[in-house]
């Protein structure tokens, strides 16, 4: 079996990234952080590198996106934990074959080209995981 080997980034979701953002620099010292817009996605993001996990607040943009539903429903804070692997493909086939489900049929892109694969979060006691391959 193929296991993660890191703790990749976790997603806060926001309603408002910029007063997020603005929090985080006062009340934290964080300095400007990487930002990005992922329309395939519905969302606006800002980055924060911590050693090697990334923080990533997240602004829904569409409210009939996953993000959207997920801010409707359960408001601001954590919303997904992602785990690094290796091998993307290997690592979905042994999580498939312990009986987990996947969300979808296949991989999608996400910020700086991170392939990612999302398990079922019924399948983890409620928890939003993300598999996350970089290279």
């Amino acid at each position: 079996m193929t296991r993660p080997h890191s703790l990749h980034h976790i997603n806060f979701i926001v309603r408002d990234l910029d007063l997020a953002v603005a929090r985080y620099q006062q009340a934290l010292g964080f300095g400007d952080p990487i930002r990005d817009e992922l329309p395939e996605r519905g969302v606006r993001i800002a980055r924060y590198q911590l050693g090697e996990t990334w923080l990533v607040l997240v602004q829904p943009t569409r409210e009939d996106s996953i993000p959207g539903r997920h801010l409707r429903e359960h408001g601001e804070g954590v919303f997904l934990v992602s785990l690094g692997v290796d091998k993307l493909d290997e690592s979905i086939e042994s999580v498939r074959a312990a009986g987990v489900g996947v969300l979808d049929d296949e991989p999608r892109r996400g910020a700086d080209g991170w392939k990612i694969q999302d398990i079922g979060p019924e399948d983890f006691f409620g928890v939003h995981l993300q598999l996350v391959e970089t290279s």
